[in-house]
């Protein structure tokens, strides 16, 4: 009945299963009650073509059209806000900043002086420098998520919530998946199980890939009374040790944190918010008198911090897409096109023909010993 069953209907999983619906009969599950409610639901919602390894930016870098202009129907308003991106640093923190500006030369370097005209909140005499980046901007990530949601649906494909997978085994041919009520059959599976993705290669025996989900916690804060900080800039210590930006008239804040967690629904901890505003009031002046609210989220890395597409090593039909860490959302267009391009064999849409250079770098065989 099915060509393709995809394990979780996150922004990864959705968004592959609305490429491969264009010419396959495709099956999306999700254990939640409803699509995006992990890391998806709980993004900083930026793009950065700047942030994250090399071939991070080079997905990142073939999504932008996709966010910029949309296919028809996609979404009702724009997907994508303009905002510069701005990574600061500490006289402490030159070397990084010089290491940043040699790796992407597309940055321009600005004073502590135009970093108080930027952000009016910044401490005199802490932050040095910074690099700015004019590309990035405020992704809607429900937008995203529902328009591909909505054109997996115009192109047939079938989507079932609260159904958890309880085992896979492969035969004949077919990988037979087990569900609580029932066993459906495909020849490819698509593992799209974000900070589940290990334990489901699990259920099918296979060797688990190191995946390590790491907790991501966010505040939202009160702007200074009066202040007009819609446009002001998306800041990001350059060792990555805060950002904040505006979101809808408040701060959010985040202290960056990386911490090894085991797959879960992902709460913040005190410590972490304690973190978060002792490194952000170390470099603004900024009277909090409350936290307006908090949450967290999984962000799960491979071992080497790269994406994890393609196709098993020694299961026949089993497709890992999985490893999104923090770059899932604003690398989700080109993400998909790869998982359709390697599922598929299909050729490349126009725009996406530069996410070839990426696909040895983002095998699992390259965790094969």
């Amino acid at each position: 009945m099915y060509d393709i069953i995809v394990i979780g209907a996150g922004i990864a999983g959705t968004s592959a299963a609305a490429e491969l619906a264009l010419d396959a009969r495709v099956l999306l599950l999700e254990a939640e009650a409803r699509p995006g409610m992990h890391a998806s639901g709980r993004s900083a919602a930026y793009f950065a073509p700047t942030y994250g390894n090399e071939v991070v930016q080079n997905l990142t870098a073939a999504s932008e059209r996709f966010f910029r202009k949309p296919p028809t129907g996609f979404a009702e308003a724009p997907l994508i806000h303009p905002r510069d991106l701005l990574f600061v640093g500490t006289q402490a923190q030159a070397a990084s900043i010089d290491a940043m500006q040699a790796a992407s030369p597309s940055l321009s370097v600005i004073d502590a002086a135009e970093l108080a005209k930027r952000v009016p909140i910044i401490k005199a005499g802490t932050l040095s420098q910074g690099l700015i980046d004019p590309v990035g901007g405020d992704l809607d990530v429900d937008a995203v998520l529902q328009g591909y949601l909505r054109l997996y649906r115009q192109r047939g494909g079938a989507l079932l919530t609260n159904c958890a997978v309880t085992g896979l085994s492969y035969s004949l041919g077919q990988w037979q998946v087990a569900l609580s009520d029932r066993q459906i059959t495909a020849p490819i599976i698509v593992n799209a199980a974000g900070a589940w993705a290990d334990e489901v290669a699990a259920l099918a025996s296979l060797k688990p890939l190191g995946l390590m989900p790491k907790r991501r916690t966010a505040i939202l804060l009160n702007a200074p009374a009066l202040a007009d900080i819609k446009d002001w800039p998306m800041v990001i210590d350059v060792d990555e040790q805060f950002y904040f930006k505006p979101d809808a008239g408040q701060i959010l804040l985040s202290p960056a944190d990386e911490t090894p967690s085991l797959p879960c629904d992902a709460q913040p901890e005190e410590l972490d918010i304690a973190i978060a505003m002792d490194r952000f009031l170390a470099v603004v002046d900024l009277d909090i008198k409350s936290i307006n609210h908090s949450w967290a989220g999984l962000r799960t890395f491979a071992p080497d911090k790269t994406f994890v597409v393609g196709f098993d090593p020694i299961a026949k039909g089993f497709f890992w897409l999985a490893g999104q860490g923090g770059y899932g959302v604003q690398s989700s267009p080109g993400m998909s096109q790869l998982a359709r391009h390697l599922i598929l064999q299909s050729a490349l849409p126009t725009g996406y023909e530069r996410i070839k250079a990426s696909v040895e770098a983002v095998s699992p065989t390259r965790f094969s010993s």
